[in-house]
């Protein structure tokens, strides 16, 4: 199973929210690349990069920080966050990051959605399936929808989606453990899936159990930045994976 650590930003800062509340901004540091650079030390290869501005915005924001990421260490970066529009995407692509995620415009344009699958490839489109109560939620969690997730995952699965990364908002953030429940429910019903767990990750005997059930990455953040989990338990699990 990935291992794959979070950078979320908001005014170019590394920072974390409880269930995506933008007024729960903490700040764990001025500079994420910074942070990048430590997990690249420990031997971690992927990062999961998110543009907190840019989900609130609509539009790409943060895009030189990806850029300076991508530049000074190897990681492979998904990144996220206010992806709406062709010119977002080739912005990201052009910065450095290997594959990006699109959540919100994946449930209010459909259509731009499936035709990014079908220009960049399965291998470089992920699928944010982010959810409350099982309904998708959109707009960095302001709204919810009225599409249940399960058979809003099968739906892309169907136009080719391999990738999803799926969210229980009400965990994200709380370090009350992830919704291994949900994670079994989606897996032995979208078979073939590689669905990335994200949210409420706060102890390190948390990852067998994400990978027993059968999550190819999961995303980790507060957990790291509070030390719950250390990057030299993340760097053991890795060699021994």
């Amino acid at each position: 199973m990935r291992i794959i650590p979070a950078i979320d930003i908001i005014d170019g800062k590394c920072v974390r929210l409880s269930k995506g509340d933008y007024n729960t901004k903490i700040i764990y540091n001025e500079n994420p690349l910074e942070v990048a650079k430590e997990f690249e030390a420990h031997g971690i290869e992927y990062l999961h990069l998110v543009d907190l501005d840019g989900a609130k915005s609509s539009r790409i924001v943060n895009h030189k920080i990806l850029e300076q990421i991508a530049t000074q260490t190897s990681l492979k970066i998904d990144f996220g966050g206010g992806l709406k529009a062709d010119a977002d995407l080739k912005i990201a692509f052009e910065s450095g990051a290997n594959q990006i995620t699109g959540g919100s415009i994946a449930v209010k344009n459909r259509e731009v959605f499936e035709q990014w699958i079908s220009t960049f490839g399965a291998d470089k489109i992920i699928l944010g399936a982010d959810a409350n109560n099982e309904k998708v939620a959109v707009s960095g969690w302001l709204e919810e929808s009225n599409e249940d997730l399960v058979p809003f995952i099968q739906n892309y699965q169907s136009k080719g989606i391999e990738y999803v990364i799926c969210t229980d908002i009400a965990k994200d953030g709380m370090l009350e453990g992830p919704s291994f429940d949900l994670y079994a429910k989606i897996l032995a019903q979208a078979k073939g899936l590689k669905l990335i767990a994200s949210g409420g990750i706060s102890t390190f005997d948390e990852l067998p159990k994400l990978a027993e059930i059968g999550c190819e990455g999961t995303i980790i953040g507060k957990a790291i930045y509070e030390g719950r989990i250390s990057l030299k338990q993340l760097e053991g699990y890795i060699i021994q994976g």
